[in-house]
């Protein structure tokens, strides 16, 4: 399946807004009528969005330098990021660091003790 997308990319040299177009392949095994398709690649994409985005730009994760049992380190971040969003926290980048100003405010949390 081809799906072509035209998007809205704010320049922060030229202070425009240009329009992107791209193209995406999908391989599937299940046949599906258009809506359905475009309803399972946002699906996808949200989840992409919502938590591997954030935890690759905020948490650092693809730059982290740990060698011995990365899994466990990725383990605390995902746990970190779950005690965040329960507490409905949007800006995840803004509670680490008041959090770091604050060392009382994540314990404030629910769901930590």
């Amino acid at each position: 399946m081809v799906i072509r997308r035209i998007r809205q990319v704010f320049s922060t040299t030229t202070k425009k807004w240009n329009e992107v177009q791209e193209t995406s392949f999908y391989i599937s095994t299940t046949s599906l009528n258009a809506s359905e398709y475009m309803h399972v690649i946002r699906v996808h994409w949200a989840i992409e969005n919502k938590n591997h985005h954030v935890k690759d730009v905020t948490l650092v994760e693809d730059a982290s330098r740990i060698r011995i049992n990365p899994g466990n380190f990725a383990k605390l971040r995902f746990w970190a990021l779950g005690i965040l969003r329960i507490n409905q926290i949007k800006n995840v980048s803004k509670a680490l660091y008041e959090n770091t100003l604050n060392i009382s405010a994540p314990l404030s949390y629910s769901g930590v003790l």
